[in-house]
């Protein structure tokens, strides 16, 4: 409990940016179809947010070394503050993907500030207690972030000036904070080749997580639009997506430790296949039957980031884990860049279960893919812990390295 209090002002600080930024994403899509943006058009503001993300993710540790962890916290949060208020000025696409490039830097900043800020706090005895409070209040927060779309209403000067205003609220308890700043080290290496050296699959399953996950929660609300859902309903539809998601860490991880992981990822993909083609073929049932289908995706598909992340790092060196952890966010950014896009350019061509059609091949992909690759080698007979890794910043892997090790 000293710890919790010990660290309340970080974990106050990640409560507020999640509603802020976890809302903007639903809201955005919601406020689209209300003003008449075109589904890619939709895609095109989820995209930019994951550019503005790998600027943040950066552009972050360089601020942090030239200007301290404080001001470069209060810039980040500053233009995300900004980008959210922008809304409100113009109601045309372009702009507002701009204005979520502003979002996406502010999270990925703010992110790395606060692990940075966590690494400096957590000791060998401490760190276990404090990144499972950590990743707790990130699931919870996201959560709560997609329930404040059944009250805010599209397209609004006041919702986003809710929003915005959450977002400058983050500021202060990390203004008043008695906490040391952090020291500010090293930032990890960013070499992309370095998982393709290491784990050809894994950074195919990323790709595929990416694909799933991020055109889901930028393109979802859509998809809910599309097939009759009134905007509490899509709340729900998206919180059920990372409750589903939260649920299977658990079983999930004692199967990726217990057996080879590539048979995990391959019948993972299996599974988020059957819960796809359900959500694209089933006739429409009731917003039940899409709340269900919903936790069931979101339990076959979120937990493939953390399951390839954990096949990349069995085959490196304890040196090489925290510039993997970067180079993994980087491949899943990049996917995440691209996913939304397609997925609402197809959308657009063929109809809302478009969505779905997509990710299913994008898991069927990896099915192939993963089957080729276990013909080329054998597990690796020692292996890390599996752990739940979120996609928040490239310093996750310093908070997150220790914990690997048996």
């Amino acid at each position: 409990m000293r710890l919790i209090l010990t660290l309340a002002a970080l974990y106050l600080s990640v409560i507020l940016l999640q509603l802020s930024s976890g809302g903007v994403g639903p809201l955005d899509a919601l406020s689209g179809l209300a003003l008449g943006f075109t589904t890619p058009q939709i895609g095109l503001l989820g995209s930019a947010h994951f550019i503005g993300f790998f600027i943040g993710c950066w552009w972050a540790p360089r601020l942090m070394g030239s200007v301290g962890p404080s001001r470069a916290y209060a810039t980040f949060t500053a233009l995300g503050a900004m980008g959210l208020l922008a809304h409100t000025l113009t109601d045309a696409p372009l702009a507002w993907a701009v204005f979520r490039v502003a979002s996406g830097i502010c999270i990925a900043g703010s992110y790395t500030v606060i692990e940075a800020w966590l690494q400096a706090r957590a000791t060998n005895e401490t760190r276990g207690r404090a990144m499972g409070t950590y990743r707790f209040i990130d699931l919870g927060a996201s959560l709560a972030a997609q329930g404040m779309i059944g009250v805010l209403e599209p397209g609004a000067y006041v919702s986003y000036n809710i929003l915005a205003l959450i977002c400058c609220a983050a500021i202060l308890p990390m203004a008043v904070t008695r906490l040391a700043p952090p020291p500010v080290g090293d930032h990890p290496r960013l070499d992309p080749r370095l998982p393709l050296r290491l784990s050809p699959l894994a950074v195919a399953a990323v790709l595929v997580a990416a694909l799933g996950t991020a055109s889901f929660r930028m393109i979802g609300p859509v998809y809910g639009e599309n097939v009759g859902l009134p905007p509490g309903q899509i709340a729900l539809f998206l919180a059920a997506f990372i409750g589903g998601g939260a649920l299977s860490q658990y079983p999930v991880g004692w199967l990726a430790d217990k057996y080879d992981r590539r048979w995990v990822l391959i019948w993972l993909s299996v599974a988020a296949i059957g819960s796809s083609l359900l959500t694209a073929l089933l006739p429409p049932g009731g917003a039940g039957q899409v709340l269900a289908l919903s936790a069931l995706f979101g339990f076959t598909s979120m937990p493939i980031f953390s399951v390839a992340a954990a096949h990349a790092h069995d085959f490196a060196r304890g040196d090489q884990r925290v510039e993997l952890s970067a180079a993994l966010m980087f491949w899943y950014a990049l996917g995440a860049i691209a996913a939304p896009l397609a997925a609402s350019w197809l959308m657009a061509q063929a109809g809302p279960a478009a969505l779905f059609w997509l990710i299913s091949a994008g898991h069927a992909a990896l099915v192939v893919f993963g089957l080729m690759r276990m013909r080329v080698r054998a597990a690796p007979e020692d292996r890390t812990n599996y752990v739940y890794a979120p996609r928040t910043s490239f310093l996750i892997g310093r908070l997150l390295g220790k914990s690997r090790d048996k």
